[in-house]
């Protein structure tokens, strides 16, 4: 997959190192995850592993349209992750596979994803929100230079690094002012952080990836809180993906999000991917955990 690569920024070459994923079996592959630091398995990152897994026993290369996914466990950053795929089926349209991600002898996250063969059909779709351009809007860095002393300091620091998907949002008050009149909606400028292949499974994975950075955090903006915040644990639960229409991840998406329903210490978010043109070419929902720490289990 990164064949004829060209790369312009040293972690979107280590996620499509983590994308690459090692052939064990037939149908058995291995995965790693980047020594960034985290105490678990970033989300996103078993997306895109388990599908490029279920990618690669499809032999016509007919593009995925859905996938339907559970994380069960927290990954384990320090230990490779296994995928297992099961060929459900394999249609004269669709192709069906299961994925099972396993560390430690368990099961952490179980995925079905279809594949659909190119056909021409009715079409319509719901109008791109109507937003600045990713070109009138300050990149992280700048955005966190001007907001240094707002900004608490694990956000300075998220917002500061390097990382594989540039992330421009729209409005970045309710990082400032903290109170709950904010409606739980958000909308991201993102990219792929330089030039990728032009291999359409490769930016169905990367999509993946990018697609729960800040999905469930969607549903705090209602509440005055941040993923950031000590008291505050989020965590997958699930997470659907459909793709509707061919794109680039590296050229910019709009990713237009909002959270319905928050209930039970679960959080409800969907979201829509636009092309800057204006095409829908990706849908998103994921309810997730959504808890209030006690105060003596807070991160001090």
């Amino acid at each position: 997959m990164t064949a004829g690569q060209e790369q312009t920024c040293p972690a979107l070459a280590g996620l499509l190192d983590v994308l690459d994923l090692e052939r064990l079996e037939v149908n058995i592959f291995r995965g790693v995850s980047p020594q960034n630091g985290w105490q678990r398995v970033y989300g996103g990152q078993v997306l895109g592993q388990a599908l490029v897994a279920a990618g690669r026993t499809v032999e016509d290369n007919r593009p995925a349209h859905s996938l339907h996914a559970y994380f069960l466990l927290a990954g384990d950053p320090t230990h490779p992750i296994l995928y297992e795929v099961e060929r459900i089926r394999d249609g004269a349209s669709f192709t069906t596979r299961r994925v099972k991600a396993i560390q430690h002898g368990r099961a952490i996250f179980a995925m079905s994803v279809s594949f659909h063969k190119d056909e021409e059909g009715y079409e319509h779709a719901s109008a791109m929100p109507d937003v600045p351009p990713p070109e009138d809007l300050p990149s992280a860095k700048d955005r966190v230079s001007e907001l240094i002393d707002a900004l608490p300091a694990a956000m300075r620091n998220y917002w500061l690094r390097e990382n594989p998907i540039e992330l421009r949002p729209v409005d970045v008050s309710r990082y400032l002012s903290r109170d709950a009149s904010h409606p739980p909606r958000q909308d991201i400028w993102l990219k792929a952080n330089g030039q990728l292949a032009d291999d359409p499974l490769l930016h169905q994975c990367v999509l993946a990836y990018a697609s729960d950075f800040t999905l469930l955090d969607t549903a705090l903006i209602a509440h005055g809180k941040l993923l950031f915040d000590p008291d505050i644990q989020l965590a997958s639960l699930d997470h659907s993906l459909w793709f509707h229409r061919p794109f680039r991840v590296d050229d910019w998406l709009l990713y237009t999000q909002d959270s319905p329903n928050a209930a039970g210490a679960r959080g409800f978010c969907r979201g829509s991917f636009y092309t800057r043109d204006g095409r829908l070419v990706a849908s998103t929902a994921q309810e997730g955990l959504v808890r209030q720490r006690k105060t003596a289990f807070l991160i001090k």
